[in-house]
């Protein structure tokens, strides 16, 4: 499969205000696993190839144990995750579904327990983000595989 257009390329003012919000949720204050592990399971919903394929790598470079990894579509039903972060997997999943339930009162409330204010916008703009990721990269056909993480990879056991 062959990328169909080169929006870094042709849309450079666009391209480099999305960098921007990339740096703004690096420095924010959220945890560096918790943005990964947020951007791989929007990816998992919105089917992003070549998103699963970056995140993955990032996660298990910063050493993310594998297992939390196979079972994140089913993150419901495992153990392996803190509360903050299966409210912030919730979060994520309502604004990424938004037409499933408009971020409901109920996935708020949980959330909030979990997160402050600045955390819950900073949350909710890493989740647009990377929707807007996933969006740009399955309509193009970026080519999964190619990624390589920046960071050395650190492997752990399960």
């Amino acid at each position: 499969m062959q990328p169909r257009y080169n929006y870094a390329k042709n849309s450079p003012g666009g391209y480099q205000a999305m960098i921007g919000l990339e740096k703004y949720l690096a420095q924010c204050g959220l945890e560096e696993g918790l943005l990964h592990l947020v951007k791989l399971r929007v990816s998992q919903i919105n089917g992003c190839a070549y998103c699963l394929d970056m995140h993955w790598k990032d996660l298990r470079a910063m050493g993310e144990n594998e297992q939390r990894l196979y079972s994140l579509d089913a993150w419901r039903e495992c153990p392996y995750y803190t509360d903050r972060e299966r409210a912030a997997l919730a979060w994520a999943e309502a604004l990424t579904l938004i037409t499933e339930g408009h971020a409901s009162d109920e996935v708020y409330t949980e959330v909030k327990a979990h997160l402050n204010e600045k955390e819950i916008s900073d949350l909710s703009l890493l989740v647009a983000t990377i929707n807007a990721w996933n969006r740009l990269a399955i309509s193009n056909r970026t080519t999964p595989g190619t990624y390589q993480s920046a960071k050395k990879h650190e492997a752990v056991t399960v």
